[in-house]
């Protein structure tokens, strides 16, 4: 039987302006809830809040 990945690959958009701008891996089992980082938006041209989306 396959094991289920305990690190995955989420994208995150700006919650500004919506776009998908980064891809961060993430570890499933220590950060079971969705990922919310500070990251710089080059559509926004400033640093923002970034969200992660399924």
């Amino acid at each position: 039987m396959a094991r289920k990945a305990v690190r995955v690959l989420v994208p995150t958009a700006c919650a500004v302006c919506k776009n998908r701008n980064y891809w961060l891996e993430k570890n499933v089992k220590t950060h079971p809830g969705r990922l919310e980082l500070k990251k710089y938006c080059p559509y926004c041209r400033k640093t923002t809040e970034h969200r992660e989306v399924k």
